[in-house]
């Protein structure tokens, strides 16, 4: 297992996943009904829409961040018949990602990029009021396509025929240069925050994740020590910046017709080096039996679409960096959510699983540092 396995992606509507059309409750709230009767009565109120109903109510089973409800909204408005694909996502107070993944950032993300050329589901609602669902949530659009699990044998399947159409590789090619030549600051996005120049950037993210092992109060290991060592000592220099999603791969992205339809899992995106998407892109952990990366796109082809789209080389020396930062970051996530779990703060016995990750990412970090 690693950490590709873990970004909180919205699922389809068709997704495996039970069905929770009765009994969901959040926190206790003092609120006792059903979850679809309050979700229902605060989009009456923002949809101005008194006969508003929900239909095909599901909450999704995956990712790992927050909880994710997708349903229809239907409703008259001047006479007329109105539908409306919704995702709510619901903040869980214990995900594996602690505070730093905070769904007010990712609504302020997507209200940026909604205008833009990237694909993005569109924002409606943000509410932080916790007598409305029991914590904070947010409301988009849910978008039209599918997004297969590349882990899985059905998944793979699908990847596998979709490269042999060959539409699919270079949409999801386009999209990731899409992304790199972004007009961040023009889009409004410099709020994240803008390294400085040189090493700036690289070191930034080593504190964040850093930081989220001092978190998850596990004890110290010798080779994560030396990882760390390392990559603080030979940060690479940034010349370029871009907005930078951080989990850019299959099963982060929406397809329809053969196309990506949406870019999901807002969650871990920095301005910074376009090198970091690369990289985990190009990344042996983010495919599974195939040659492909990201399961889909033959590396040459991705190589000649990505360099001529985006004008930017493609810098194998800070591929290699970012692929050992990947690999703490993984280390970060294993121990915050097994962290999680033997403290009682989350009883998902996912997240207990998550311990037997940490010295596997570990063992081939020392083999990729030359032990």
């Amino acid at each position: 297992m690693s950490e590709h396995r873990s970004d909180g992606a919205v699922a389809p509507k068709n997704a495996s996943a039970p069905e929770n059309t009765a009994a969901a409750r959040g926190p206790c709230t003092g609120d006792e009904r059903p979850m679809n009767d309050r979700i229902r009565d605060y989009l009456v109120d923002r949809f101005e829409a008194p006969d508003l109903k929900l239909r095909g109510v599901e909450r999704i089973a995956v990712g790992w961040s927050h909880e994710t409800w997708l349903f229809d909204a239907t409703w008259t408005e001047t006479g007329v018949a109105r539908t409306q694909g919704l995702c709510l996502r619901r903040d869980p107070g214990n995900a594996l990602l602690r505070e730093m993944s905070d769904l007010a950032l990712q609504y302020r993300v997507l209200q940026c990029l909604e205008p833009t050329v990237v694909p993005t589901p569109r924002p409606f609602f943000f509410e932080t009021d916790p007598a409305v669902l029991g914590a904070p949530f947010l409301v988009m659009e849910k978008v039209p396509g599918t997004c297969p699990s590349p882990w899985g044998r059905d998944g793979r399947q699908f990847y596998q025929d979709a490269a042999g159409r060959g539409v699919l590789p270079d949409s999801f090619t386009d999209t990731l240069v899409a992304l790199h030549t972004l007009d961040w600051r023009a889009a409004g996005l410099d709020f994240l925050g803008v390294p400085g120049p040189g090493r700036d950037f690289a070191r930034l993210e080593v504190a964040k994740w850093k930081a989220l092992i001092e978190a998850s109060e596990h004890d110290p290991d010798p080779v994560l020590i030396d990882l760390i060592g390392w990559l603080e000592a030979n940060a690479p220099q940034t010349d370029r910046l871009a907005l930078v999603h951080g989990a850019y791969r299959t099963g982060n992205l929406l397809i329809h017709d053969d196309r990506i339809s949406a870019v999901l899992d807002w969650e871990t995106q920095v301005i910074g080096d376009p090198m970091y998407d690369v990289a985990y892109v190009l990344s042996d952990l983010n495919r599974e039996g195939t040659e492909l990366l990201s399961n889909l796109v033959e590396r040459d082809a991705f190589y000649r679409r990505y360099e001529a789209g985006t004008g930017i080389a493609i810098d194998h020396e800070a591929c290699r960096y970012y692929q050992l930062l990947y690999a703490m970051r993984s280390v970060a996530f294993w121990m915050s959510a097994s962290g999680l779990f033997a403290t009682g703060r989350n009883r998902d016995l996912r997240l207990a699983r998550t311990a037997w990750s940490v010295p596997v990412v570990l063992d081939r970090a020392a083999r990729d540092l030359g032990y």
